[in-house]
């Protein structure tokens, strides 16, 4: 089955990343990477802010406010109504101190209230020196023991939370293991599926378990079973999807956010909304909510 997803807000990111849906809000929030920008949509319209560096990923929280994984470490900040471009940003951890050439990419708050995110090489080839990490409350942060990763990208979890999906989208294999929330561990870890064309980016999971994977290069969103069968494809009218969400009341509607990146001037001018937010509406398919951040 193949369907096409519509434009739903001409942002034109340059690099649109990490949507999610804020259930309480009714609200939609992704970032900007390289624009340093936070846009949020909910029924009063569209607006953004302006941050002081990279934002990587982000989580709606238990509180609140909201989770943002800036490029080497994470605050909490409060998402107003007004028309200030600004945020107060309050420091929960720092990320990678060390590593000079490392930002914070994809994430996703697990089924127990934990934030859980990976990090990129910046450099030319993307040398594996990133890494996947978990953020609690009780905890703090902690590192996944896997092995490095040029793009950590894909993260997301079964209904149950008993299963994580991740990947290093250099290797074009979106990898599952059973994962143990409260000891920040994953064991058993396999092939999920294999991306033969294009790289695995950000993936969301539904209320069947079907993990849907979106395809950077391809214009395409894939929707996979939990034994990795491909049974549905989304086109998406620009180059690069980059993460999907589902939501809107009846976690029906598919959202995706995609980049202007590695586009020709000539693809650009054929799609010139690249860069922005698309949406499909999904009737018998059903989203699940994700569980809000425990900051405490």
């Amino acid at each position: 089955m193949r369907e096409t997803a519509s434009l739903f807000v001409d942002c034109r990111c340059t690099l649109g990343e990490g949507i999610v849906w804020w259930q309480e809000r009714r609200a939609l929030l992704w970032t900007d990477i390289d624009g340093r920008r936070l846009w949020m949509h909910d029924e009063r319209g569209t607006r953004d802010w302006t941050l002081p560096d990279r934002l990587g990923t982000l989580a709606p929280c238990e509180s609140g406010e909201v989770l943002l994984a800036l490029a080497k470490a994470l605050f909490v900040t409060t998402v107003n109504d007004g028309s200030t471009d600004q945020l107060t940003l309050r420091p929960l951890a720092t990320i990678e101190p060390d590593l000079q050439s490392t930002r914070t990419n994809d994430g996703r708050t697990d089924r127990k209230g934990n934030f859980v995110f990976g990090t990129m090489d910046l450099r030319d080839g993307h040398p594996a020196t990133g890494s996947f990490y978990q953020w609690s409350a009780s905890h703090g942060l902690r590192r996944l023991e896997l092995p490095g990763v040029g793009i950590a990208n894909s993260i997301c979890f079964s209904p149950d939370g008993e299963a994580m999906y991740f990947c290093d989208s250099p290797q074009r294999r979106i990898m599952c293991g059973h994962y143990r929330a409260s000891e920040a561990r994953l064991d058993d870890v396999r092939p999920f599926v294999t991306i033969p064309d294009g790289f695995p980016d950000g993936s969301a999971v539904d209320a069947e378990g079907c993990v849907w994977n979106a395809v950077w290069g391809a214009g395409v969103v894939r929707r996979y079973t939990p034994q990795g069968s491909l049974e549905r494809e989304v086109v998406v009218p620009a180059k690069n999807p980059t993460c999907v969400v589902f939501g809107g009341d009846a976690m029906d509607e598919l959202y995706v956010t995609t980049s202007r990146q590695e586009m020709s001037d000539e693809e650009l001018a054929r799609t010139p909304e690249a860069g922005g937010v698309f949406r499909l509406r999904m009737p018998g398919v059903r989203g699940l909510p994700d569980r809000l951040c425990r900051l405490g």
